[in-house]
């Protein structure tokens, strides 16, 4: 059953007022989304959607009218709201209509470790929202068993971060907070896994080493690189070779293309039969 909103002060209206800030998102392990595609990406990816808000303008396109269907099929908690109050909370210059509060999508970080087939993603203290989407999507791509965060990244929960993430983020396991890098990488140590860092200062290449085995692939600070300590503490390091002009990679990009030498090694027969 579609209830209806025009208040201001329902408190669905004051709780996604709420969620656009990481304090109160972490408070109730709850993100907002919006738009058709992500919507429709939630739905497909099995998140978990607490609640549904839409107005008239998701009808004005033959996706959002498709959407709307397959939304009333399912068991969920639709609210209809005025175009005017949607626009006022909305967090985009032309909404389309619809939105979705989630639940945080939970995981136990030994389980991940244990049931690893060996390909993990470390982010030391990313902080753009975009990268750390686009990683997320990469390593979905790239076959990695999950990304852990460190502390001090950005908020995973994040709309651009989300956004970047084109879906996968609404099924591919991603752990934020764990603790700081050292200590992670101390305990993947312990679990048997190789680390195999990205720094620009490194002396080998990244398709100069083994990626055979339970490995953690490091992606450092955009700015700073990777700490000292983790250095310390990795199996290899590892750098992109820069042979025009310009500074660095964005981060995102360089992840990419160390993960995907890691599908090369650990694939390349059965990318070669497909």
């Amino acid at each position: 059953m579609i209830q209806e909103i025009s208040s201001y002060q329902h408190h669905l209206i004051k709780r996604i007022r709420q969620l656009y800030q990481r304090k109160y998102r972490e408070k109730y392990r709850q993100y907002l989304i919006e738009g058709i595609r992500i919507v429709d990406d939630a739905l497909q990816g099995g998140a978990k959607i607490e609640y549904i808000l839409f107005c008239d303008a998701l009808f004005r396109t033959e996706s959002g009218k498709k959407l709307f269907q397959t939304l009333s099929e399912k068991n969920l908690k639709i609210y209809r709201i005025p175009d005017k109050l949607f626009r006022d909370i909305s967090d985009t210059h032309t909404p389309q209509g619809i939105m979705a509060i989630l639940s945080y999508q939970e995981f136990d970080y030994q389980d991940i470790i244990d049931k690893s087939q060996g390909f993990l993603i470390l982010l030391d203290r990313i902080q753009d929202p975009g990268n750390l989407g686009t990683i997320i999507r990469a390593a979905d791509a790239a076959g990695a068993d999950a990304v852990l965060m460190s502390k001090g990244c950005v908020d995973l929960y994040n709309l651009k971060a989300i956004r970047a993430t084109m879906g996968s983020g609404f099924h591919f396991p991603v752990l934020q907070d764990i603790g700081n890098t050292q200590e992670i990488i101390c305990h993947l140590k312990e679990n048997g896994f190789k680390i195999i860092s990205t720094d620009l200062n490194a002396r080998q290449y990244y398709y100069q080493i083994d990626y055979h085995g339970k490995i953690v692939i490091v992606i450092g600070n955009e700015a700073n690189g990777i700490l000292p300590e983790v250095r310390k503490y990795s199996d290899s390091v590892v750098k992109i070779p820069i042979l025009g002009k310009a500074e660095s990679l964005n981060a995102s990009i360089a992840a990419s293309i160390v993960m995907y030498e890691a599908v090369k090694q650990r694939h390349s027969q059965k990318i070669l039969k497909s």
